[in-house]
C-alpha cells in the first residue's frame, strides 16, 4: 500500500468511526492502532504506546488545562454569571435588542473567567432566555445570540484550546493570551454590530424599546461583577507583571474564583463537588484526546505523507497567506465533524510545520503566535456551523419548543461575522501581534 493510500486509509477509519457515534479519542486511538501496526508491527507499536502516554502526560504544563477549568467550573455553580447579565443588560437597555447584546457582553465577561465554549453558552443560557423570552425576543434571535456568545468564551483568555496550541508548538502561553485580547474583543463588538443590523432588517426579532423606562446603573449591580473583576485584574496582572507562569496563575485564578463563588452565598457543598467532578470529566476527555491524537499523528508521520504535503504546497508556489487562507478553510470544513480540540491535536502537528517554513515578513515567534490566533478563530466556525454546530445544540436543548432549524438561522448573521473577524485578522497581523510586544 503506498503512503498515501495508507493515510487515507487511517482517516477513513476514523471517520468511519465518528459516523459510528464512537468517542473521538477512542476513534482515532484505533485509527492510530491501526495505521501504526500495519506500516511497523506489533512490537515497535507496543514499545511507542509504552513511553507515548508518560512523555505527554509528564508536561507540567498540562496542569493549566484543568485549573482553567476548574476556575470555570467555580464561576458557573457560584451564580457569577447573573450580576454579569444585569449589569450589561442595564447598560444595553437604551438600544434596540439590548438584551441580545447584553448577552454577548456576559459571556465575553464571563469567558474572561472560564475559557470554556460549552460552559460559556450554557451558563449565560440559563440566566439570558427566560429573560430574553419575557421580554419578547423570538427564539431565533435569543438562541442564536446565546450560541454565537458562547464561542468568546475560547476566543477571550484565558483559552483551553489556546492553551493546547501553545503545548503542541511550545509557544509562550502568555503571549498567545496577549495576542487573543484583541480579536477577541473585535469578535464581542462584531457580534453586537451584527445584533444592532439584524434587528432593524428583520421586524418582530426584539422588542421596541422603552426610552423613559431606563434602569440604571447601581451600585449594588457594580458591587456584583466586582469579584470578577478582581480575580480577572489578579490572575492577569499576576502573569503579566511577572509574579507568576500562567500555570501558576491557573491556579491562583482558581482559589480566587473559589473565593468569589463564596461570597456569592451561592456555592453548596454538593456543587463545589459537582465542581470536581465536572473538572475531572472534562480533563480526562481532553487528555484522551490528546493520547488519540499523539498516536495517530504518529502514524501519519510514519507515512511520510505530512512532509510530502509541504513539498507539494511549497512546490505550487503560492503566496504564504494564500496557504493559511486554504487551511482555515480546511478547518471551517473539519469543523462540520470535528470538535475545535480534537481539530488543533490532530492538525497542528502537521500544518505548524508548513506554515514555519514559509515567509510572512516577521520573525518565527510572531508567525506561531499569529497563526494560532487565525486558527483559534477559525475553529469557533464548527461550534455554530451546521450540521454540529455544537453550542447550537446545547442552547436549543436548553430552548424548549424552539426548532434546531430557527436556531441555526439565528447564528447566520455571527458566522457573517466570524468571515469579516477572521478576513481582517489573515490581512492584517499586527492587530493580533500588538499587545505581544509588550509581553516579556
Amino acid at each position: 500500500m503506498s503512503s498515501l493510500s495508507m493515510a487515507g486509509a487511517i482517516f477513513g477509519v476514523m471517520l468511519l468511526l465518528m459516523a459510528l457515534r464512537v468517542p473521538i479519542a477512542i476513534s482515532m486511538f484505533t485509527a492510530g492502532i491501526f495505521g501504526y501496526i500495519s506500516q511497523v508491527g506489533w512490537m515497535p507499536f507496543s514499545n511507542n504506546l509504552n513511553g507515548l502516554a508518560f512523555a505527554r502526560f509528564a508536561s507540567y504544563d498540562l496542569s493549566v488545562i484543568p485549573l482553567f477549568i476548574l476556575m470555570g467550573n467555580f464561576a458557573t455553580q457560584g451564580g457569577i454569571s447573573k450580576s454579569l447579565f444585569e449589569l450589561a443588560a442595564t447598560i444595553m437597555a437604551r438600544f434596540r435588542g439590548g438584551l441580545a447584546m447584553a448577552a454577548v457582553m456576559a459571556s465575553a465577561a464571563f469567558g474572561a473567567i472560564c475559557g470554556s465554549s460549552i460552559a460559556t453558552a450554557a451558563t449565560i443560557t440559563s440566566v439570558a432566555l427566560p429573560e430574553m423570552r419575557r421580554h419578547g425576543y423570538s427564539g431565533r434571535l435569543s438562541t442564536g445570540t446565546l450560541a454565537a456568545g458562547g464561542t468568546l468564551g475560547i476566543l477571550i483568555p484565558p483559552s483551553v484550546p489556546l492553551v493546547i496550541y501553545a503545548i503542541l508548538t511550545e509557544q509562550n502561553i502568555a503571549k498567545l493570551f496577549a495576542a487573543a485580547m484583541i480579536p477577541g474583543v473585535i469578535a464581542m463588538v462584531g457580534y453586537i454590530i451584527a445584533i444592532a443590523i439584524y434587528v432593524r432588517l428583520v421586524p418582530g426579532q426584539a422588542p421596541e424599546h422603552d426610552e423613559e423606562n431606563m434602569p440604571r446603573v447601581s451600585a449594588k449591580l457594580l458591587l456584583g461583577v466586582l469579584p470578577i473583576a478582581v480575580v480577572f485584574l489578579i490572575v492577569f496582572g499576576g502573569i503579566y507583571g511577572g509574579l507568576f507562569t500562567p500555570t501558576e496563575g491557573a491556579g491562583v485564578g482558581a482559589a480566587c474564583t473559589f473565593v468569589a463563588a463564596l461570597l456569592k452565598r451561592e456555592l453548596t457543598w454538593a456543587k463545589v463537588k459537582k465542581c470536581f467532578y465536572a473538572t475531572a470529566e472534562a480533563s480526562a476527555m481532553i487528555f484522551m484526546i490528546f493520547i488519540g491524537a499523539d498516536l495517530m499523528n504518529s502514524a501519519l508521520a510514519l507515512t511520510q505523507v505530512p512532509a510530502m504535503l509541504a513539498e507539494v504546497v511549497n512546490g505550487w508556489g503560492l503566496s504564504p497567506f494564500m496557504v493559511v487562507t486554504a487551511i482555515l478553510l480546511f478547518y471551517v470544513i473539519l469543523g462540520a465533524v470535528m470538535d475545535e480540540l480534537s481539530m488543533i491535536l490532530l492538525t497542528v502537528p502537521i500544518f505548524f510545520p508548513m506554515v514555519m517554513s514559509m515567509d510572512f515578513g516577521m520573525s518565527q515567534e510572531m508567525t506561531a503566535i499569529w497563526f494560532g490566533i487565525m486558527v483559534l478563530m477559525t475553529v469557533g466556525f464548527g461550534l455554530l456551523a451546521p450540521p454540529v454546530g455544537l453550542n447550537v445544540y446545547v442552547v436549543n436543548g436548553m430552548a424548549k419548543g424552539v426548532p434546531i432549524s430557527e436556531s441555526y438561522k439565528g447564528v447566520m448573521p455571527f458566522l457573517i461575522s466570524d468571515v469579516f473577524r477572521t478576513t481582517l485578522l489573515l490581512l492584517f497581523p499586527p492587530i493580533s501581534l500588538w499587545l505581544v510586544q509588550y509581553v516579556g
